[in-house]
């Protein structure tokens, strides 16, 4: 039940924040969002499910010590440790189910939701442009519509992008149409803006302009190529592996040509920079997994010690572990691209961490100290 409730809050808080806009605003279906949802349900689940765990241990512990039923197995010989271990047993039953979760699922999941969104940006017209909201959807440009009415844009604002962030150029139309167009293999929206006045930044050089028609054309092809460089993040296990191969390939191939010091050196340096990323995401996903049993293990007598029936100090506490372990990955993930700190090493410490003092706590509580 409580892995349920996380899941809720954590989609929740992802609808509402990507996908809820969309649909208030005109630019998705009905049927867009819940299949929005539903590939945002695996990918929460990683999360929810170790939170799940740790919040029923303490409730079901603070409970059961808070009635004194713990006194009374003792007092019948069975011991806290005998009574935990179905419960450690559970915890690694989860711990699998969550390595399942973590290295194929979830990736897969996220990978999808977004590719989800790249094909509905390929599919644009101008009910997808909502008024009143600055639009970034589209690399190297940011559009911002004043009024719609139809199938036509009034009081089209458009920053063009260079590759810094700061705009070279912006263009104000009283009015905008939009049409799509292909032509061979590529296809285009196309952008037409009407009455236009235009500032040009080159360097330090400012220079205005003013047209009655000016046509932006857009490759849709950059949505191809974005929703085909998977990142990181969204990729499964395997999928990490064989690209952690392409890059070992990659690296022998470019230090050909060099002395044996200087190539060795070259390898070295070379693949400590480059595969450290990919060797963060292989250990989250892995040491993510173990959650579960840590979750567990310092549950269980955090739990016996609060002694209290209210569920909301349980799932108070539950929270508080929860923003300590999530902190200590986080640091880990921040360290990606500094290879010196051993970031992929870093990210087993929240379990190290929690498994020794649950462990410690729980041997301490069995003995009744």
């Amino acid at each position: 039940m409580t892995v349920l409730v996380f899941t809720f809050v954590l989609v929740l808080g992802n609808v509402l924040k990507e996908v809820l806009g969309l649909m208030v605003s005109g630019q998705a279906t009905l049927k867009v969002v819940l299949e929005a949802v539903a590939l945002l349900v695996p990918h929460m689940v990683v999360y929810a499910l170790p939170m799940g765990m740790l919040t029923a241990v303490l409730l079901v512990f603070g409970r059961f010590s808070a009635d004194q039923e713990l006194t009374a197995a003792r007092a019948g010989g069975i011991s806290l440790l005998s009574l935990s271990t179905p419960i450690l047993v559970l915890s690694l039953a989860m711990c699998a189910l969550s390595a399942w979760a973590n290295m194929e699922l979830a990736p897969k999941s996220r990978s999808a939701y977004k590719n989800l969104f790249f094909q509905f940006t390929k599919k644009f017209s101008t009910a997808q442009l909502p008024e009143g909201r600055h639009i970034s959807d589209f690399p190297g440009y940011i559009f911002y519509i004043g009024k719609k009415q139809n199938n036509e844009l009034q009081d089209v604002l458009v920053y063009q992008l260079d590759k810094g962030t700061n705009p070279p150029a912006t263009f104000l139309a009283r009015r905008a149409t939009i049409e799509t167009r292909s032509e061979g293999t590529n296809n285009y929206i196309l952008f037409n803006l009407y009455d236009v006045q235009g500032v040009a930044v080159q360097g330090e050089q400012v220079s205005g302009t003013a047209s009655e028609h000016f046509q932006i054309p857009y490759d849709t092809s950059n949505f191809e190529k974005m929703s085909g460089k998977t990142p990181l993040r969204s990729m499964s296990f395997t999928e990490l592996r064989a690209e952690l191969r392409s890059i070992e390939t990659q690296v022998g191939g470019q230090s050909q040509g060099l002395a044996d010091g200087e190539r060795q050196q070259f390898i070295e340096t070379e693949l400590r920079k480059r595969t450290t990323p990919v060797q963060v995401q292989m250990h989250r996903q892995v040491a993510f997994s173990f959650a579960c049993f840590g979750f567990t293990l310092i549950g269980i007598p955090l739990g016996i010690r609060v002694q209290r029936r209210e569920t909301n100090i349980g799932f108070a506490l539950a929270i508080i572990l929860v923003m300590v372990y999530y902190s200590l990955i986080l640091l880990g993930l921040s360290l990606d691209n500094h290879p010196g700190w051993r970031p992929h090493l870093l990210l087993w410490l929240p379990n190290l961490l929690f498994q020794g003092i649950g462990a410690l706590l729980l041997w301490r509580a069995n003995r009744g100290l």
